[in-house]
């Protein structure tokens, strides 16, 4: 199709042409279109074929297209451009026909093309505005071959989708570099003022920051972006969330003032965060704060890439081929000699890898520090009764119920539990058998108090339930929300505000009245006027308990953000958690140790042979396909196959995702393993696996994962 002032033009169908509208820029009318074969058309005089990535994510089209490209067009199809092309087309009588036209990008001008037949030409240019940089396109190539994905779906994840309004407006003039800032709360940290300090001179050093406890974090990240904006370079900040992105943006604007850089989330809608990706993208600033799609940010002359809790799954994209935060900016620091800081109040095993192996200094406070800022924090079993009624009808152990008393005299007292909802999951109170739906078997679940039962997979109502084993009528919770939570404290501390925080409604920040705040984990809101007075971590066997590699780690983390928002220990400030005391994620959180937990479970999966000291692949599928791939793709000497097993079936109480198993299917799932050094032969040989699958079109399709989080 072609334009005139943005409006479709017409195509003549007895010559198969392509009628191509065009105004020119002094006002002439637009020139016809030219035939649209190679032969007799007029081309641009200088580089006449133009290579386009074509905007189709298969693996066996992984590859450029060349198309001709007409003279009237040869000002405005550059590379890094949005075009429209008729792909699919075939050969007749030496002419291109048919074809559906599609859009993609121009990566490259070239003299001459490979291939010998007759080349079709662009067909529009969408927009002048070069998109996809060189920079940017070699970034995407670098993931693509990483994750066995195609160039075509990394792009569509670091190019948002365009809009014509943002593209007309201009973008404001770059403002001069800031002043150099100062140490601030970087020096309770023993090589925070020289991290500082490298980056303000242009050099690029790499760390891996545990933060102290406490909600300053904000403000010493934004110290390190201001010190690399102040050398003259860019900066980019990749958080787990809006919430956080906020935090950071003010703490940089209050810092360096406006104008010097933008937040990219969804919050701001699509075509103002086109905006501000222009802006970006045109030089106009040259720091980026933002969520999980902010890693492609193209900031110009990069000095600083950061991350903020790589251990939380948002960090992860769930579209193909999944690629994660750490591993694109780990990239780009390499690629475009950045510096590089990795932070967290918890410490991954990946991230203690980067040290162990050198990439990566740690960047930590001494241990007086941690004392002074963390919370005291006290173990209660399981198993521990409560002894007083108070305790009971709160559904808590006598000194977690003491703890939570004695904080909301001096204060708000934050509760976390691991499920949100009322009372997700329901048995009979007499044998204990999980009560099911009658229809589809799925469990029952409730609402609300007296609420009536519902099915949690086909949402159908139960009103007259009764139990299948023993026949009884009366159920009990075998797992408790928060909003029952809720329920209980405010029957326990009648006197006391409760308030929610969860995913249908997320509070930012509390006032420091005394308070009982009951949130979910990633949830927790900021308590004003110096944190929480004490803090409660329920069920911890619910965090603990699942059937995951990662199960320990992420319970530690979840809970040292929570602990983190507690006063510190000379406040008077104590946290409580609910979970087996002698294990070793439990341990952790008393001693306030995250970095020495990351440390023992790197050591214990090195000798197991697990991530991230070995590479793995994930190959899910039907049975038959799953083998049929393996046994066709040529992976690299010493691989070992582990598998394949059943597909675990997803938690019903979750959104379906990319990746699931279609429903009413059964997959299974085989893992991969190789040496370290292997990874990049490892995702070659699955990805041609693939694309020779799909060009014999054989089976069905299989997902392959790269490096995937859930090992179970």
């Amino acid at each position: 199709m072609s334009r005139e002032n943005g409006r479709p033009g017409a195509e003549s169908g007895a010559g198969e042409q392509l009628a191509l509208i065009r105004e020119a820029v002094r006002g002439r009318k637009a020139e016809r279109a030219k035939p649209r074969t190679w032969r007799g058309a007029e081309l641009a005089a200088g580089l006449p074929v133009a290579r386009v990535l074509v905007d189709k994510g298969l693996v066996h089209l992984d590859r450029y297209f060349d198309y001709a490209v007409p003279a009237a067009m040869d000002a405005e199809a550059q590379p890094g451009v949005r075009v429209r092309v008729r792909f699919g087309a075939g050969e007749k009588g030496g002419r291109r026909e048919g074809g559906k036209l599609v859009s993609g990008f121009i990566v490259q001008r070239v003299a001459e093309s490979e291939y010998r037949g007759v080349l079709a030409p662009i067909a529009q240019v969408l927009s002048a505005e070069r998109v996809l940089t060189p920079e940017l396109l070699g970034l995407c190539r670098a993931v693509a071959d990483r994750y066995a994905g195609t160039l075509a779906d990394v792009v569509q994840l670091a190019v948002p989708p365009r809009r014509a309004r943002a593209e007309a407006k201009e973008s404001p003039a770059p403002l001069p570099p800031n002043a150099q800032p100062e140490v601030g709360s970087w020096g309770r940290y023993g090589a925070g003022p020289g991290f500082l300090a490298a980056l303000a001179r242009g050099d690029a050093p790499r760390a891996v920051w545990t933060a102290l406890p406490g909600a300053t974090w904000p403000q010493e990240v934004a110290r390190a972006m201001a010190a690399a904006l102040a050398s003259g370079r860019g900066a980019l900040v990749v958080v787990p969330d809006g919430r956080a992105a906020a935090r950071v943006d003010d703490a940089l604007g209050e810092l360096i003032g406006a104008g010097r850089h933008v937040l990219l989330t969804a919050d701001s809608g699509p075509e103002e965060r086109y905006r501000r990706w222009l802006a970006v993208s045109r030089g106009s600033v040259r720091a980026v704060i933002g969520t999980r799609a902010a890693m492609f940010a193209p900031v110009r002359e990069l000095g600083l890439v950061a991350l903020w809790d790589d251990g939380d799954g948002s960090h992860s994209d769930p579209h193909a081929p999944q690629p994660h935060a750490r591993e694109v900016l780990i990239q780009r620091s390499v690629s475009e000699r950045a510096g590089f800081l990795l932070g967290g109040l918890s410490c991954t095993v990946e991230a203690a890898q980067l040290v162990e192996t050198g990439w990566a200094r740690p960047l930590t406070a001494e241990r007086e520090q941690v004392r002074a800022a963390a919370p005291m924090v006290r173990t209660v079993g399981d198993g521990d009764e409560a002894r007083d009624a108070a305790a009971r009808a709160a559904r808590l152990p006598t000194m977690a119920w003491q703890v939570v008393r004695e904080g909301l005299k001096r204060g708000p007292v934050l509760v976390q539990v691991p499920r949100r909802g009322y009372a997700p999951r329901l048995a009979c109170e007499r044998c204990r058998t999980p009560a099911r739906c009658r229809s589809c078997a799925g469990p029952l679940e409730s609402q609300e108090a007296g609420g009536e039962l519902a099915c949690a997979w086909c949402g159908r109502a139960e009103p007259d339930w009764r139990c299948g084993e023993c026949g009884g009528g009366r159920l009990r919770a075998q797992i408790v929300g928060a909003r029952r939570t809720a329920e209980e404290l405010g029957r326990a501390f009648p006197a006391v505000p409760v308030r929610t925080s969860g995913r249908d409604h997320i509070l930012t920040t509390v006032p420091g009245a005394p308070a009982l705040v009951v949130s979910t984990p990633g949830a927790e809101p900021v308590a004003e006027e110096g944190g929480y007075a004490a803090a409660l971590l329920l069920d911890g066997w619910a965090l603990l308990g699942r059937p995951d590699l990662r199960a320990g780690e992420e319970a530690l983390r979840r809970w040292l953000g929570a602990a983190a928002l507690v006063r510190g220990h000379a406040e008077g400030g104590t946290v409580a958690v609910i979970a087996e005391p002698t294990l070793r994620p439990v341990q952790a959180l008393v001693r306030w140790d995250p970095v020495g937990h990351a440390v023992r479970e790197l050591a214990e999966r090195a000798e197991l042979g697990f991530p991230p000291v070995s590479r793995m692949a994930s190959v899910a599928g039907r049975s038959e396909d799953v083998v049929e791939l393996l046994g066709a793709a040529e992976l690299p000497p010493g691989a070992e196959v582990l598998g394949p097993v059943p597909l675990a079936v997803p938690d019903p109480g979750r959104p379906r995702r990319p990746g699931d198993p279609p429903p009413g299917e059964t997959w299974e799932r085989a893992l991969v393993r190789v040496r370290p050094g292997q990874g990049a032969v490892l995702a070659a040989a699955l990805k041609a696996a693939r694309a020779a699958r799909l060009v014999k079109r054989e089976g069905e399709p299989v997902r392959v994962r790269i490096d995937p989080p859930d090992l179970g």
